[in-house]
């Protein structure tokens, strides 16, 4: 497992429009070790967001993560490819 995360490109973009919408978003980038790269709440509900690129994909930590969160918390970590993405998953759009 790798200590510290890094961020996709279009990280920023989704954070921004997160905000811009009104959304609380809290960056978990640098977490690493499978870790989401969001925390997001937004009307009085909290969303785990994934940013990839458009071709990016899961690594084996961040699949292995998001598989026993979602089997244990049984809470969704949303998958998002862009802003729109983003918005449409926290239900701003």
């Amino acid at each position: 497992m790798r200590k510290h995360g890094r961020v996709d490109a279009n990280h920023r973009d989704v954070v921004a429009a997160l905000r811009q919408c009104g959304a609380f978003v809290q960056s978990l980038a640098s977490i690493g070790n499978g870790c989401p790269d969001l925390i997001v709440a937004y009307h009085g509900r909290i969303f785990l967001i994934e940013v990839k690129t458009g071709a990016g994909k899961l690594t084996a930590d961040e699949a292995a993560w998001v598989a026993e969160f979602e089997r244990i918390g049984g809470v969704p970590v949303h998958i998002v490819r862009s802003a729109e993405d983003a918005l449409r998953a926290v239900g701003a759009i």
